[in-house]
Order: structure tokens, then C-alpha cells, then sequence
């Protein structure tokens, strides 16, 4: 079993940034397929930023140049940066490691993009 818990979610305003973590209790980053996802109120989880086992990466279109997953994390931490922050970026905010139908999901953090 691998725990996952995010953190850094919290109040911004529109236009500012935020980094996202992601620490898992096994070093399971480097050999799983890992992603982003949130869900905001009343909308279903969507697919926020996705890596591969390979090394790529893909974006939703709807933050694609405004979110990045820097390369380089720590062996057992990813991580999700967001500028130019949108209110409709508000959501919670989940990691996600999955490999061969086996997937691990963190508890979430909140990100609410407000003025």
C-alpha cells in the first residue's frame, strides 16, 4: 500500500501562482505513471497534468501553458506548478500513481482562486 498526501492548496487571487506537492510514503514515483487531476463542485475529476513512466507529460488544454510538473523532484515528492491562476482553476486538487490497474489516490488539497 503507498499513501499519498498532497499539499500547498490554498487561497489566491486571480492571476497568482501556486505550487502543489505530492509526498509518497515508498519511493514509487520514478516507476509509476502519475498524475493530477481535480474536481471542482458539482463537476466530475478531470485529468490536470499526466506523466508517464516513459518521462512525458501532457496537459489539459485548459491549463496548458499556465501549469507545469517541474522535472528534477525529489525521489518520493511531485509536484504541480500553476501561474496565471483562473477562478475557474478553483477545485480540489488530487495526485494520483498508477501502474498495471493499480492506482493510489491522495485525500486532496483545496485551491480557490478568488479576489
Amino acid at each position: 500500500q503507498v499513501q499519498l498526501v498532497e499539499s500547498g492548496g490554498g487561497l489566491v487571487q486571480p492571476g497568482g501562482s501556486l505550487r502543489l506537492s505530492c509526498q509518497a510514503s515508498r519511493n514509487i514515483f520514478r516507476v509509476y505513471n502519475t498524475g493530477w487531476y481535480r474536481q471542482a463542485p458539482g463537476k466530475q475529476r478531470e485529468l490536470v497534468a499526466a506523466t508517464t513512466t516513459s518521462g512525458s507529460t501532457n496537459y489539459a488544454d485548459s491549463v496548458k501553458g499556465r501549469f507545469t510538473i517541474p522535472r528534477g523532484n525529489a525521489k518520493n515528492t511531485i509536484y504541480l506548478q500553476m501561474n496565471s491562476l483562473k477562478p475557474e482553476d478553483t477545485a480540489v486538487y488530487y495526485c494520483n500513481a498508477n501502474l498495471y490497474g493499480v492506482s493510489f489516490w491522495g485525500q486532496g488539497t483545496q485551491v480557490t482562486v478568488s479576489s
